[in-house]
């Protein structure tokens, strides 16, 4: 009885404890700590600065601020669509419309991935164009997909002519909205605010599709002269294309 007294002085306080300690964990087990939930919120509420009515107030004007950036974004795309719808009505052939799915930030003014491929009849070399002017053509085609080397990729080359004196030229991408137009003539007849369009002799790309606009000339330029020229077709945020069915002669 001695040695069980002491083992019980010496052991019983830290197994009282233990035993309080399952009984709790038992508890909040079953209860799925809802105890503990509901003291959080007890002892958090005085630090709530806001009443659940006007809480839910700016949760309900936060809802209203995002639908109507919905109907903005939504009217922002009817208005683009029925633009394309316009600029797809006005083509003398038959073209596809196709939607720009694939777009690599590191490759953003070099290509674009559109979404229709050798099953909507495109091929490699058709042309493609958008709302403004030439976008660029078809270099790479699957049954779903097609790839698209823009007029703005530096590797770009397009036969240009200046439609307002015929002087003629090669417009070579920059990797962005602004493109170099590289003259044949010593002297060219350019001004700034000539329109320029493809060229009648260029084999990739048929004549007298718009391209872009003159924005400054370079006449000392070696070894020929240059202009630097505003690409007409939004490059930097293109969402659809249209092809059109011109293969190279």
């Amino acid at each position: 009885m001695l040695i069980l007294r002491r083992w019980y002085a010496r052991y019983g306080s830290k197994l009282v404890w233990a035993a309080v300690a399952l009984g709790i964990g038992w508890f909040l087990r079953q209860t799925q700590g809802a105890p503990i939930l509901e003291l959080y919120y007890w002892v958090s509420r005085p630090l709530q600065s806001e009443s659940p009515e006007l809480l839910q107030k700016r949760l309900t004007n936060a809802r209203i601020t995002e639908l109507e950036q919905r109907v903005v974004e939504l009217e922002r795309k009817n208005e683009q669509l029925q633009k394309l719808l316009g600029y797809f009505k006005e083509q003398e052939q038959d073209v596809i419309v196709a939607p720009i799915i694939g777009r690599s930030p590191d490759d953003w003014w070099k290509q674009v991935i559109l979404g229709r491929g050798s099953r909507d009849g495109i091929k490699n070399g058709f042309v493609v164009t958008g709302i403004g002017g030439l976008i660029g053509r078809i270099v790479d085609v699957t049954p779903h997909t097609s790839r698209v080397l823009l007029v703005s990729d530096p590797t770009s080359r397009v036969g240009a002519r200046i439609s307002r004196t015929g002087t003629m030229g090669v417009i070579i991408g920059g990797s962005s909205r602004i493109a170099i137009m590289r003259f044949f003539e010593k002297v060219p007849q350019v001004n700034p605010g000539d329109t320029i369009t493809t060229s009648p002799v260029s084999r990739l790309f048929p004549d007298g599709l718009p391209i872009g606009r003159i924005q400054s000339v370079d006449l000392e330029k070696g070894p020929a002269p240059e202009a630097t020229v505003l690409l007409t077709a939004p490059i930097n945020d293109l969402e659809w294309a249209v092809i059109h069915p011109y293969l190279s002669q």
